[in-house]
């Protein structure tokens, strides 16, 4: 699948991308106080330890350890109702991690014992019958790792450990009895932790000695687009995507930090920095404009939200366990939680002003915050006379 020349083509397309970096300062202040009145609330308490959360709308899947059985499964639950919230629970004998969902299909990794070895491969479930949920298998390789998927309308994506390393594979689930399997990025070196959406896919790639962040516009399966959203100094980890933006955590600064790209333009990305504060900022989310990721500025690892619109932080928890893994779907975020002494999955719906979104494009808005005022002066004074036109006499 590697052609003898790959290495010499990738580092040619890496040197031609014209990547833009832009840093606002507002990516250097702290978090405000705690955003709003809403209030905290636990999924589904048990005394089991719950990990791995995702969310789609009001239906949250993560992994449970069942004590009782010894391994985790996969738990769905649905905040809508409160009196039986609890959809499915998919699991048998071995391990089954790393939920993610979407609409009412959840995928994630699954352990499966052959007759000479065991591998992880790749489950999926259609909950739109709570009383009967299907399962199906997505990807399934004798001794061959599947891990970490992720889900978007009829994608589903992850790293596969086909060779001496992790690749990105992906299959279209329209017909869920008969994916149809597609490698994405079958590159050298190591790539891994795919986020999906729509047609684009974006990974964390280390082609060229650290770990940096790529994507592929998936709309050709069997020639997926590839292209180049951080390929900076250090390394860069944990992408996700929402529409034309993708976030990440890069330790550029010498600490974890959490990034941005606008990637509406594949070959011209535009960079700004979410969240350049002190201690680390790690494992971000993104749905629409709103981003969210755990932060130990603190002392704790706390959950932290930022508005692409408004360009405002916020702080979403205060309570002095830790609070980490979070992940967003419109105004809910869900976290793993350890303040009742194990790990349980909680969850707030957000609202107010951290909320706010643009309804409508204002033409002097320099700055796309939806407002015009002294910051878009300020942008347009810096360029004040700059002239690109040919010939330059024309200027003036």
């Amino acid at each position: 699948m590697i052609r003898d020349a790959f290495a010499d083509n990738r580092l040619g397309q890496f040197m031609e991308t014209n990547h833009t970096i832009v840093v606002f300062l507002v990516g250097l202040l702290a978090p405000s106080a705690l955003g709003g009145d809403w209030q905290e609330f636990a999924v589904w308490p048990t005394t089991d330890d719950q990990k791995a959360p995702d969310v789609y709308g009001n239906t949250v899947v993560w992994q449970q350890y069942v004590e009782e059985f010894g391994d985790y499964d996969i738990y769905v639950a649905d905040m809508n109702n409160s009196d039986d919230s609890l959809i499915a629970v998919f699991g048998d004998a071995n391990d089954q991690m790393s939920p993610a969902i979407f609409e009412d299909l959840v995928v994630w990794q699954d352990f499966v014992v052959w007759q000479d070895g065991a591998d992880w491969d790749i489950r999926m479930a259609d909950i739109s019958d709570q009383n009967e949920p299907r399962t199906f298998v997505v990807s399934e390789v004798a001794f061959n790792d599947e891990q970490k998927p992720a889900i978007h309308g009829n994608i589903v994506v992850w790293q596969d450990g086909a060779a001496d390393n992790f690749d990105i594979y992906g299959a279209d689930v329209t017909d869920p009895n008969w994916p149809a399997e597609f490698a994405v990025a079958p590159f050298e070196a190591n790539q891994q932790r795919p986020a999906i959406h729509r047609m684009s896919v974006v990974w964390t790639d280390d082609f060229f000695g650290d770990s940096d962040i790529y994507g592929a516009d998936v709309w050709r399966r069997n020639k997926p687009d590839d292209f180049a959203v951080a390929p900076v100094e250090g390394d860069q980890q944990n992408a996700a995507i929402s529409s034309d933006v993708v976030v990440w955590q890069g330790n550029f600064s010498g600490d974890w930090d959490i990034y941005a790209a606008d990637i509406s333009d594949p070959a011209n990305p535009v960079e700004s920095a979410i969240a350049a504060g002190p201690g680390s900022q790690t494992n971000p989310d993104i749905d629409g404009n709103i981003v969210v990721w755990q932060d130990n500025r603190s002392g704790n690892w706390d959950i932290v939200g930022y508005n692409l619109t408004t360009k405002r932080h916020f702080q979403i928890t205060t309570h002095p366990a830790d609070q980490i893994e979070p992940a967003v779907s419109e105004n809910v975020v869900v976290w793993q939680d350890r303040r009742d002494g194990n790990w349980n999955i909680y969850a707030v719906r957000l609202g107010g002003p951290e909320m706010a979104t643009c309804v409508e494009t204002i033409q002097a808005d320099v700055n796309a915050d939806c407002k015009v005022d002294f910051a878009d002066l300020a942008l347009l004074a810096s360029v004040w006379l700059d002239c690109h036109l040919e010939p330059a006499g024309v200027c003036y």
